[in-house]
């Protein structure tokens, strides 16, 4: 398989669903041998707050889909890079150690400088 570019996600609304597709989209890609992260920017943050669960969590799993809390570990052990801004975790209170532990925190433009000429950047 060519080199593909990398999937630079961010995930701009506090919305279950947006995160879903994005961690649906960036687990894909990194199946497909793609780099791919994901950052969490503003409210979003609060998203990823231990223990992890969305408002659709039920039906996904009624659906025979995985919850969120799963799809974030899955995705971590696919090498997808799951970041928080900094600025977001002040905004909604938290702090490292009220997130789930495959994430990372980060500021935009650092999350934006290593986006490469080649790459794809996304907005949820």
């Amino acid at each position: 398989m060519p080199d593909m570019p990398s999937l630079n996600i961010i995930v701009a609304g506090a919305d279950g669903q947006r995160l879903y597709g994005a961690i649906e989209t960036a687990m894909a890609a990194a199946a497909l041998g793609s780099t791919a992260r994901i950052f969490l920017q503003g409210e979003a943050v609060g998203l990823l707050r231990e223990p992890v669960s969305a408002a659709g969590d039920m039906a996904r799993k009624a659906a025979g889909l995985p919850e969120l809390a799963w799809m974030i570990g899955e995705a971590a052990a696919m090498e997808v890079g799951l970041f928080v801004c900094q600025t977001g975790m002040a905004l909604v209170g938290l702090t490292a150690a009220d997130m789930a532990p495959q994430v990372r925190s980060a500021g935009l433009v650092s999350f934006l400088r290593d986006v490469g000429d080649e790459d794809r950047l996304v907005v949820y």
